[in-house]
């Protein structure tokens, strides 16, 4: 990503040709949304007049129709890979304003932003590197996505037992064409499950990255005639997918703060205090972080994901935090309860605010592998523990956290009433 003025990318769209300029934002959810517009509406677009109807996006207004403007983050500018027929694309990654030129309170980006500047005003920057895991299936004659692979590959297998990995090497080359570069991408453990691992991106880049990353994914995919899903848990029986987080913080001269050669985990009592900040709010996140009702179906006993709130040094996969020091001046902190399911706004939000908090109390974390309780088991579980800690309202503001309270009530309220094949299968013959 560059850094870009409205003069350079008024000359980069001259001279490269481009035809149609895409401003993307996300929802609630995380989701993608976009709107297109031709390059004749390019300086409109810079300029902040760009208009939609607010009421018509999940999370946003829901009273009255309200216009809402899009506000263009010119470091964004990107011109896409996948170019139709039509002519080269363009995007922009966008803030959502009020019509009075105020940011909307319930823009995920801003509340990203927001927990950022408070970062900044106490002195400290946030890197984390993502891990992205996700599945490939075949789709049927009518291109409707399946849950089979076709393939029986494990762990770090390669062709001819992988039969995707031309796949996600392309995907892994076309995401470093659009300045996101990728550390490594290997197979994961459950057959047709992929892994592909970003580079560290600070702050909001980060965030920007991972939803780029999903969106790419699943049209390369698609392009190939298969159907890539970042459901945590399509398959009983096999490993789920996950977005582990490793994260560090720097002080204004760039120093890892959490580096210290004296400490047997190389860990400062800083990265302490910042692990017990997330330890001390994981129940109540783990709505955010796991958002779905097949969130929890991932994060069961057996299947290397947490289930208890504790930490290790070494490769425990159990383990909420895990110490990753593989090299001394890369001392991070891996958070491994996350799916790639969650908003990474609103996630690296909680997630950063949690680990101020943690600095400040300077409270140490329980002795290793030691366990302060269990994640949340459901997704009913995670909406008490939601609403039990008003930390999570103080970070999200009051638009957000109600409007996903109230959907994720609906959610569970829906899944509860549902007869499943299992209990048809227990009981149909029984009683």
């Amino acid at each position: 990503m560059g850094v870009y003025s409205r003069e350079d990318i008024l000359n980069i769209v001259n001279e490269e040709d481009i035809s149609l300029l895409k401003l993307q934002f996300t929802d609630m959810y995380g989701m993608q949304k976009s709107v297109s517009l031709p390059v004749s509406r390019l300086e409109k677009a810079l300029s902040g007049r760009c208009v939609f109807d607010g009421s018509s996006i999940e999370g946003f207004i829901r009273r009255d129709e309200e216009d809402m403007f899009l506000h263009p983050d010119l470091d964004t500018f990107q011109i896409f890979p996948l170019s139709g027929r039509d002519g080269v694309s363009a995007r922009l990654i966008c803030d959502i304003y009020r019509e009075e030129g105020r940011p909307f309170m319930g823009d995920p980006r801003y509340i990203l932003r927001r927990v950022l500047a408070a970062a900044s005003e106490k002195g400290y920057s946030f890197g984390i590197k993502p891990e992205l895991e996700f599945f490939l299936f075949n789709c049927d004659e009518l291109g409707n996505p399946t849950t089979f692979s076709g393939e029986t590959a494990s762990y770090f297998d390669t062709t001819p037992l992988d039969l995707s990995e031309n796949l996600r090497n392309e995907m892994v080359n076309y995401l470093e064409d659009m300045g996101y570069p990728v550390a490594s991408s290997h197979h994961e453990t459950s057959a047709g499950q992929h892994e592909i691992d970003l580079e560290e991106k600070q702050g909001i880049a980060c965030a920007d990255a991972i939803v780029t990353a999903k969106v790419l994914i699943k049209l390369l995919a698609k392009r190939s005639g298969m159907y890539a899903t970042f459901m945590p848990k399509p398959k009983e029986g096999v490993n789920g997918s996950g977005m582990h987080l490793y994260m560090r913080m720097y002080d204004e001269s760039g120093k890892n703060i959490f580096f210290d050669p004296e400490d047997c985990c190389r860990l400062s009592r800083e990265g302490y205090y910042f692990m017990s900040g997330i330890m001390k709010h994981i129940p109540g996140m783990s709505l955010i972080l796991n958002p779905l009702v097949n969130s929890y179906k991932r994060i069961t006993p057996g299947y290397d994901a947490p289930v208890d709130i504790s930490w290790s040094a070494g490769t425990f996969r159990g383990s909420l935090i895990r110490i990753s020091h593989t090299d001394v001046n890369k001392v991070r902190v891996e958070l491994r309860s996350p799916d790639p399911s969650s908003n990474p706004y609103l996630a690296l939000a909680l997630i950063l605010s949690a680990g101020l908090e943690g600095l400040e109390a300077r409270e140490l974390p329980d002795q290793e592998g030691v366990s302060r309780g269990s994640l949340p088991q459901n997704l009913g579980q995670a909406i008490i523990e939601y609403e039990k800690d008003p930390f999570i309202k103080r970070v999200l503001g009051d638009t957000i956290y109600d409007k996903f309270l109230e959907a994720k009530h609906r959610e569970w309220d829906e899944y509860v009433k549902q007869v499943s094949p299992w209990e048809v299968s227990q009981y149909l013959y029984k009683y």
